[in-house]
């Protein structure tokens, strides 16, 4: 009987094993676009806009494997903290999360040490994440994801696909009392202010 739960447990947890170990595809490294995707050049007003319609509310673009940066463990290109999303207190975040690559991922946003974590647990805010995070998504369609952020702090955006975020798949998503509209930076460069 114990033999056959066993045997039971493992094949119910093979399939994420698999596809934890599971090769790239040719021509891919691990979750990079194709190598003929063009992809161009990351520009912040790509990946941040202010809603016209409803007050207070950021729109976020997030695209995971954007280019081959980290071997495609990036959001909109950047990896480790290289990129830094600033969003108002207490404003509503909508969010369109797109997977360009053959790998899942995900985006879940984290409090900023649970990055280090190899698995993410839950979101730091109701809603912020994409539906099943551990199991990630492929495809290029979008998956919108929606949330108030209603605590100030250090988060981040993370990959929820198990270790992909404690090797790097992670962007810093601030939460601020005193800014007055989103931003966005990319490295060094001065943020841009979504307006």
């Amino acid at each position: 009987m114990f033999r056959n739960l066993a045997l039971a447990c493992a094949l119910a947890l093979s399939p994420l094993v698999w596809a934890a170990d599971a090769p790239a595809a040719p021509g891919h490294d691990h979750g990079a676009p194709a190598a003929d995707s063009k992809a161009p050049e990351p520009k912040e007003s790509m990946f941040l806009s202010v809603d016209p319609k409803s007050p207070k509310t950021a729109r976020l673009v997030v695209v995971s494997a954007y280019n081959a940066v980290n071997y495609g463990m990036n959001f909109n290109g950047f990896a480790k903290g290289g990129a830094r999303y600033t969003i108002p207190q207490g404003w509503t975040v909508s969010v369109v999360f797109t997977n360009n690559s053959p790998v899942p991922h995900s985006a879940i946003v984290v409090e900023k040490p649970v990055v280090k974590k190899l698995q993410m647990g839950e979101p730091a805010f109701k809603g912020a994440s994409t539906p099943y995070p551990v199991r990630g998504t492929t495809g290029k369609t979008g998956v919108p994801f929606e949330f108030v952020a209603d605590e100030a702090g250090e988060f981040a955006i993370a990959c929820g696909f198990p270790s992909h975020s404690a090797n790097g798949h992670w962007i810093a998503f601030d939460v601020s009392a005193t800014a007055t509209a989103p931003s966005l930076q990319f490295g060094d460069k001065p943020a841009y202010v979504a307006r």
